[in-house]
């Protein structure tokens, strides 16, 4: 690595979800079922995104701010709720991010990637043996861009697998640690 990519990494606390790296996380999401109200307001529905998942709304949130979970029953909310709903729930995620790499230096758009990894994934299993986490403690920061691709399974079923592809599927969590990979690398 040269001097120039040295100096770009900063310390994990000092860095904070950029714009770019909120909007990625949010079309990555998507928005799940919509509909038009009488009044012109779009409104997002509460789902289950793939078989085996979570009742899910908005742009990915699976719960309240208040640590309620999302049910199928609730009421459909707002483009701007959801909105909200996920910036909320990624500022408490950012935090405990942050404390989980005391020490780190990252490249913002690295802080963005792993962001957008604990948004879909947790933090729970950011904290898990083998997680990318692991390997950026150790200062190994291709380890971690490796360590992504582990994370390819959703229900217990192999993402990378074409016969879980189906309409109900997980191809998309393989196609974007697909992408997470070679944009970490990209990094390196």
């Amino acid at each position: 690595m040269d001097t120039r990519q040295a100096i770009a990494r900063v310390a994990v606390a000092a860095l904070t979800l950029s714009a770019a790296g909120f909007a990625t996380w949010v079309a990555s999401e998507g928005d799940g079922p919509t509909s038009v109200r009488a009044d012109g307001a779009v409104v997002h529905h509460p789902y289950i995104p793939t078989a085996g998942d979570v009742p899910t709304i908005g742009h990915g949130s699976t719960r309240y701010e208040d640590g309620t979970p999302v049910r199928l029953s609730d009421p459909p909310i707002t483009r701007q709720r959801a909105e909200q709903l996920a910036r909320n729930l990624n500022s408490a995620e950012e935090r405990r991010f942050k404390a989980s790499l005391p020490g780190v230096l990252l490249y913002p758009a690295e802080f963005d990637l792993y962001m957008d990894f604990v948004g879909q994934y947790g933090i729970g299993n950011w904290h898990k043996p083998k997680s990318p986490r692991t390997w950026l403690l150790l200062g190994d920061h291709q380890g971690a861009c490796q360590a992504l691709l582990a994370w390819r399974f959703q229900a217990g079923r192999d993402c990378r697998e074409p016969h879980n592809w189906g309409p109900k599927g997980c191809k998309g969590v393989w196609l974007r640690q697909q992408r997470r990979h070679a944009d970490c690398m990209g990094m390196q």
